[in-house]
């Protein structure tokens, strides 16, 4: 890689990693549901301009804004209501074991020994993640987080039978189609939502509009013009850095604790997805970080 794609991969990490905590300081003021229906909004205002109709694969786009736009990003921002920045981010990472099972489902994908063995360590990183149901995080909380990394596996093996598609048209229209069906979530599943918009600060805006040019639209740019350009062996690996630098800024900025069962459980998580996704010589392409 150049030096220059190389400066690229890490500004794509540094977004993804910052985007939990941007979207942590989001749910602290305004409700989940609510916040992602004025962050596809933003982006879909964009993107607007520069959008042309999906043709015959509509359908599947529409799909996708269900289970990526709606259930994915729904489940993981509600989930970060109740559960530390840090620690989502590293659950979030349980679409690669997710995805892995589904390829198998779906397409016949067959795991090795060492990916099957990666698939039971990812889990119990996961599972030393949670803790006991008494302690932080928020096991319902943490669930969410671990459906919506689910949901975002399902969203792949949708996107994958999509084919080919401009980044940002794929973005634009998941943020148009996303954003009614999260607002009509946000009025039947949440309260005080416009009460909170109305007095929401320059922190909980500041979120939005990162998480809608930031991680939307540039870094889903930068990670796709990567991946077209070299193996993807040579770019994921470096996408792990992601979400250990989102548990180092969540302490820093959010001031999360960095316990030795944070530490553990996300090395422990991470080991079992490197294991599962790079022990074989072709894995399906994954949808971009959220």
């Amino acid at each position: 890689m150049t030096p220059l794609d190389i400066a690229a991969a890490f500004v794509v990490i540094l977004i993804w990693a910052f985007n939990f905590v941007a979207a942590k300081i989001g749910v602290t003021q305004i409700p989940a549901l609510m916040l992602l229906g004025l962050r596809f909004t933003l982006v879909a205002f964009l993107l607007l301009p520069f959008l042309r109709w999906p043709g015959p694969r509509w359908r599947l786009v529409i799909a996708v804004s269900i289970v990526l736009g709606g259930f994915h990003f729904g489940l993981m921002f509600s989930g970060l209501q109740g559960v530390d920045a840090g620690p989502a981010a590293i659950a979030i990472q349980l679409t690669v074991p997710f995805s892995a099972i589904l390829a198998w489902v779906f397409y016949r994908e067959r795991m090795g020994a060492l990916q099957l063995v990666g698939l039971v360590v990812a889990f119990v990183g996961v599972y030393i993640l949670a803790g006991e149901p008494t302690t932080k995080p928020s096991v319902p909380h943490f669930l969410m987080v671990v459906a919506g990394a689910f949901a975002w596996a399902l969203a792949n093996v949708i996107i994958k039978r999509i084919g080919p598609i401009d980044v940002f048209l794929l973005n634009g229209w998941l943020a148009i189609f996303a954003a009614p069906q999260l607002f009509l979530a946000s009025m039947l599943l949440e309260e005080g939502q416009v009460a909170a918009v109305t007095v929401a600060d320059w922190r909980a805006w500041g979120s939005v509009a990162f998480m809608a040019i930031g991680a939307s639209i540039t870094a889903y740019g930068l990670w796709y013009y990567l991946i077209r350009k070299y193996e993807m062996n040579k770019v994921v690996p470096l996408m792990l850095l992601s979400p250990v630098l989102a548990v180092l800024l969540a302490a820093a900025l959010l001031g999360e604790p960095l316990t030795l069962r944070i530490v553990l459980g996300g090395a422990i998580t991470i080991t079992g997805v490197a294991m599962i996704q790079f022990l074989k010589s072709a894995r399906p392409r994954t949808a971009p970080q959220p």
